[in-house]
C-alpha cells in the first residue's frame, strides 16, 4: 500500500516517486492499453472480475470512446476557426491569417491519419498527439489572434465575457 499527500503535480515529487520504485503511466491511452497486459489479464480473470475477452473489449471502447470525443473536439475546433476566428483575422488583416487557415489542414489531416490507422494503440497515440499537442499549438495562435482583433470583429465571446456573464450580456441583446 502507498499514500503520498504530497503534491502529485510537482515535478521533483515525480522523480523522486519514480526514483523509489512507485510506477506511473503519463498518457491516459498507455493506462488504458495496459488492460490488455498478460499480467492484468492474469489478475482480473483470477480474481473472477473480467475474462480475457472482457478485457480487449473493455479497453477497445475505452479506445473508440477516447478517439471520438477528440474527433468531436477536433471537428469543433475547424468550425470554429472556418465559421469565426479566420473571418475575424481577416476582416482585421491579422498576421495569423495563414497560420490559421494552414491549422485547418492539419486538423484534417491529423483526423485523416487516425481514420486510417488500425492499430488501436497507435490510434490512440494519434489521437492524443492531436489533442495535447496540436490543437495546443493551434490554441496558441487563435489566442493570439484574438489578442489583436478588434473586439466589433470577434465573435466569439472572450475570457471576460464568459467571466463577467453576468455583467457583459446586454452587449449580446
Amino acid at each position: 500500500k502507498v499514500i503520498f499527500n504530497g503534491d502529485n503535480y510537482d515535478e521533483a515529487n515525480q522523480a523522486m516517486l519514480t526514483e523509489r520504485g512507485v510506477w506511473r503511466i503519463d498518457s491516459g491511452i498507455d493506462a488504458i492499453c495496459s488492460l490488455s497486459a498478460d499480467k492484468n489479464i492474469e489478475l482480473f480473470s483470477d480474481m473472477n472480475v473480467l475474462s480475457e475477452p472482457e478485457c480487449k473489449a473493455r479497453q477497445t471502447c475505452l479506445v473508440d470512446h477516447y478517439v471520438g470525443t477528440v474527433e468531436m473536439e477536433a471537428l469543433c475546433l475547424v468550425d470554429m476557426l472556418n465559421q469565426h476566428v479566420i473571418p475575424a483575422v481577416k476582416a482585421a488583416e491579422g498576421k495569423q491569417l495563414r497560420d490559421l487557415q494552414a491549422a485547418v489542414g492539419t486538423i484534417k489531416h491529423a483526423l485523416a491519419a487516425v481514420h486510417a490507422e488500425e492499430d488501436e494503440q497507435k490510434k490512440g497515440n494519434l489521437a492524443r498527439t492531436l489533442r495535447l499537442e496540436t490543437m495546443v499549438a493551434i490554441r496558441d495562435v487563435v489566442d493570439e489572434a484574438e489578442g489583436e482583433t478588434p473586439a466589433n470583429l470577434w465573435t466569439l465571446p472572450t475570457y471576460k465575457d464568459l467571466l463577467f456573464l453576468d455583467h457583459n450580456y446586454l452587449a449580446y441583446e
